[in-house]
């Protein structure tokens, strides 16, 4: 039985038959609806319920961002991605304007769209499994991202931290152990893609300090996964 329900808004309908037998028997724990515009994609999320709905921007009848737009109004939990090759700054904000979670740029293969899915998956788990003050135990760190601290519950201690950088390492505690992908950081906090060298840069620096930060902790590590993004090591 499928795991995940998968909406798949696409207007090459070559492409979504590909991408649906990829996902259902080749990858797996997929089942897959497609449509071909934004206002079929409407029909089908009403109809099907789908988890997840992966679409296309650039449709006819009714593009990607009014689709999405017109689910947001009545739906906020769905988690929602954009495939496209529109990727300047103007266009991701309009994406994430109009409710998306996250982008992921054509072409891709299946395997990388599939881990973007499950990232998303379990950050929105682990959101809905912290507690009110939304903690993050870290070896004996404790995280409370809404308040930008990392308190040592071994010392008695407590670091500040930047709002983002306290974003950063949230979105690291919530998917620990797994690999969050550096694209997958830059178009989040600066709407970006690796591409953009300043972006990237300044997202290296982020990533130092918060290792600087854990480095106390012998049980917690942050990883560069070179070429594919970070890995936060904890209990």
């Amino acid at each position: 039985m499928a795991d995940t329900k998968l909406l798949l808004v696409e207007d090459d309908e070559n492409l979504a038959y590909m991408e649906k037998s990829c996902f259902e028997d080749i990858i797996g724990g997929y089942e897959v609806k497609t449509a071909v515009n934004g206002k079929e994609g409407l029909k089908a999320w009403r109809d099907f319920q789908p988890d997840v709905i992966v679409s296309d921007i650039d449709m006819p009848i009714m593009d990607g961002i009014e689709m999405v737009k017109n689910i947001r109004e009545v739906d906020g939990e769905t988690i929602i991605l954009f495939t496209t090759g529109l990727t300047s700054p103007k266009d991701l904000k309009a994406g994430y304007a109009a409710g998306a979670n996250n982008y992921i740029k054509k072409p891709f293969i299946p395997e990388e769209l599939d881990a973007h899915i499950h990232s998303l998956i379990q950050l929105k788990a682990g959101k809905r499994s912290e507690n009110a003050s939304n903690q993050i135990k870290l070896g004996r760190y404790t995280l409370d991202a809404d308040h930008a601290s990392l308190k040592d519950t071994q010392q008695g201690s407590e670091k500040m931290l930047t709002a983002r950088e306290a974003k950063i390492l949230e979105l690291l505690a919530v998917n620990k152990n797994e690999v969050v992908r550096r694209e997958a950081v830059l178009s989040r906090f600066w709407g970006v893609e690796d591409k953009d060298y300043f972006a990237s840069r300044s997202l290296d620096v982020f990533i130092k300090k918060i290792r600087t930060a854990l480095e106390d902790e012998p049980a917690v590590e942050l990883k560069t996964i070179r070429g594919v993004g970070f890995k936060l090591i904890a209990e």
